[in-house]
């Protein structure tokens, strides 16, 4: 005969027994639900990118505290504009002082319009975030720059365009020949008129022979023999230098809290619509993205998928894209927006002008399955 202790029938042992393990698994999985949250929670060593806030150039932005023009041209007849030109910022989600936690981390990863980044890419042990923030306040006002004279250089604009040295890198080529404040004219007799023509005609000079290269100091011209260095497989001569105008015109632009130099395309297609009779776009909304340079040429930037999709929802049909990120146009288009590579602002023009026009596009270069990777 099977005993019982007092007040236990047979039926309720197994019973309570049962509920027992029930109300064990229950705390075990209240007890992982919190642990799971709090693991959730936890800030992750990553940053999110997403898309950012779209400027039409042909339309207004808020500047210090009141509407204006994006730009302004106060001295110059301007002209009736239509459509858009619209540039494309990216969000950052995140910093060094403010992680996201993972359950953000982990929906961006399953996000397409989204990017997860280590947050030492993007914020660098060693550089602050008001440092970071302070450097791309002054890439987008050099950008305003290049492509203030990118346009002007386009509409034949003549004026002066200097390539200034700022410093020269460690074990420079330059060394005992070049200094900080140095002029450089040209190269092997060629002139140079943008950071770009300089890179080109030292790689063309390769690192075999010396660089004739022209210098002005302190109003006096000479020739400095330099044997080019190397960085990697790129003939250098171990200078950094920017960019010195002497503008003809004014140009204004004004757009507050935005850093970073990929709005060069987009402002000089403005200017150039603003300055030119007819409207570019012909009512088109176009948008874009691309680091610009005097010479009209084209750059790469970060971000081009989160700016493809904040293009998208902008609703914008047309994109202008860097040739050199169409590695990572490819397979990322969103629906709706046809994309069309681009290396110079002459590239550009035509694109527009030929949807325009109404003109077959198919001949336009684009970011096709063959494109290579930047």
């Amino acid at each position: 005969m099977a005993l019982f202790s007092e007040g236990q029938t047979g039926s309720d042992a197994p019973r309570s027994r049962r509920d027992r393990r029930v109300r064990t698994g229950w705390i075990f999985l209240g007890v992982a639900i919190v642990i799971g949250l709090l693991l959730g929670m936890a800030p992750a060593p990553y940053v999110i990118e997403q898309p950012g806030p779209v400027f039409n150039t042909l339309g207004t932005a808020e500047h210090e505290g009141e509407e204006r023009p994006l730009i302004e041209i106060p001295d110059e007849t301007t002209y009736p504009t239509e459509g858009e030109l619209n540039l494309l910022t990216v969000s950052v989600v995140g910093n060094r002082e403010t992680r996201p936690g993972w359950f953000e981390v982990l929906s961006a990863w399953a996000n397409p319009q989204k990017a997860v980044l280590p947050l030492d890419a993007v914020f660098p042990p060693n550089v602050s975030t008001e440092d970071r923030e302070q450097a791309n306040q002054a890439a987008m006002v050099n950008s305003q720059q290049d492509a203030i004279a990118a346009a002007l250089v386009e509409l034949d604009y003549d004026f002066p365009r200097r390539i200034i040295v700022k410093s020269l890198t460690p074990e420079s080529a330059s060394t005992g020949q070049i200094e900080v404040d140095d002029e450089i004219l040209a190269v092997n007799g060629t002139e140079v008129h943008a950071v770009s023509d300089l890179r080109t005609a030292i790689a063309e000079n390769g690192t075999e022979a010396p660089a004739s290269v022209t210098v002005s100091r302190d109003g006096e011209s000479f020739e400095a023999q330099i044997v080019p260095g190397t960085v990697g497989d790129v003939a250098v001569l171990g200078v950094n230098v920017a960019m010195e105008y002497e503008l003809p015109i004014d140009v204004q632009i004004q757009l507050d809290n935005v850093g970073g130099p990929s709005a060069g395309m987009m402002f000089a297609l403005g200017i150039i619509d603003k300055l030119t009779p007819g409207a570019l776009t012909a009512g088109e909304d176009w948008a874009g993205t691309g680091t610009i340079d005097s010479a009209g040429n084209v750059g790469p930037i970060g971000g081009i998928q989160q700016k493809m999709f904040g293009a998208q929802g902008e609703g914008a049909e047309w994109f202008l894209a860097p040739q050199a990120n169409c590695g990572e146009v490819v397979g990322h288009v969103p629906d709706g927006l046809n994309v069309f590579a681009v290396e110079t602002l002459d590239q550009a023009l035509t694109a527009i002008e030929t949807v325009s026009s109404g003109g077959d596009t198919s001949e336009l270069p684009s970011c096709s399955l063959s494109a290579s990777a930047p």
